[in-house]
C-alpha cells in the first residue's frame, strides 16, 4: 500500500514535470544534486525526502496538497447505530491537529520557564 502510494506520487512529479517542459537537468540544478541523483528520484532507486518533495512542489509551481491528491479526500464517521454519519474536509482534521500541537508547544515553553526559575531560585 505505501509503496504504491510512493509510485503515484513519483508518477505526478513526472507528469508535472514533463508539463513544465523541464528535464532531468533542470529539476537536478534547483535541487543542487546531479541529474543521475534526480533520475533516481524519478526511477524510485533513491528514496524521496521529505525536504526535496517540499522543494520539487516550489519548483513545479504545485500545492503539495495537489501532489500528494488530498486536497479532495474526506473522511466518512459514523455513530453506533450508523444512523447518522458527517463528512470532514482533510484540511480541517489538519487545521485541528495543528492547534493542538500549538497548545503542546505553547505548554512546553511555560514549562521551561517554570524549570528555570526553579534552577534559578536553587
Amino acid at each position: 500500500m505505501k509503496t504504491e502510494k510512493i509510485t503515484q506520487v513519483i508518477k505526478k512529479i513526472t507528469t508535472e514535470r514533463k508539463k513544465k517542459g523541464y528535464t532531468f537537468d533542470n529539476m537536478a540544478y534547483e535541487l543542487s544534486i546531479t541529474p543521475a541523483a534526480y533520475r533516481k528520484i524519478e526511477t524510485g532507486e533513491t528514496k524521496l525526502t521529505l525536504e526535496r518533495l517540499f522543494r520539487i512542489a516550489e519548483i513545479l509551481h504545485i500545492s503539495l496538497a495537489n501532489l500528494l491528491e488530498i486536497g479532495n479526500d474526506v473522511f466518512q464517521q459514523t455513530n453506533n447505530e450508523s444512523a447518522t454519519g458527517y463528512q470532514q474536509k482533510i484540511e480541517n482534521f489538519y487545521q485541528e491537529n495543528k492547534d493542538v500541537y500549538e497548545k503542546l508547544l505553547q505548554s512546553k515553553d511555560e514549562q521551561i520557564v517554570l524549570l528555570k526559575s526553579m534552577l534559578l531560585k536553587s
